[in-house]
């Protein structure tokens, strides 16, 4: 397993981590199988989307900040209730088929790290599983 550093530097962001994740399946020598993407944080997630115009990660936090407010009537003390909920939303695990040593995507496809509570220093876990042939 290897594990992504990430610095974020806003409260809402995404960051593309897709050529991270290319290193460490070019690392692990892997011709053919999966590639686990795991987040092992409650206020951020993951998520495969456009990465071709930046304006889509800009729309996509804007819509989930109108969809799940910062600073609504929550309950959760801690004031980062709607990041808990938006990592929710977005999940924290991933799967990407490798095939010929390389991820399998859709042509406009990217990996992002959903940050909801930064900026912070994160991790992502990348798993490797599969045949080198």
């Amino acid at each position: 397993m290897e594990k992504l550093l990430i610095k974020t530097t806003k409260r809402s962001e995404l960051v593309d981590i897709t050529n991270q994740i290319r290193e460490v399946v070019s690392k692990s020598g892997i011709k053919d199988g999966i590639c686990y993407v795991f987040c092992p944080h409650t206020t951020a997630g993951l998520t495969i989307n456009e990465n071709a115009d930046p304006a889509v990660k800009r729309d996509i936090i804007k819509a989930l900040s109108k969809l799940v407010p910062e600073g609504a009537d929550y309950t959760h003390s801690e004031g980062n209730a709607d990041s808990h909920i938006k990592s929710g939303v977005f999940g924290i695990s991933l799967n990407i088929f490798i095939e010929g040593g390389q991820l399998l995507f859709g042509t406009w496809q990217g990996v992002y790290f959903c940050e909801w509570d930064g900026p912070r220093n994160r991790e992502v876990w990348v798993k490797i599983i599969g045949e080198k042939n």
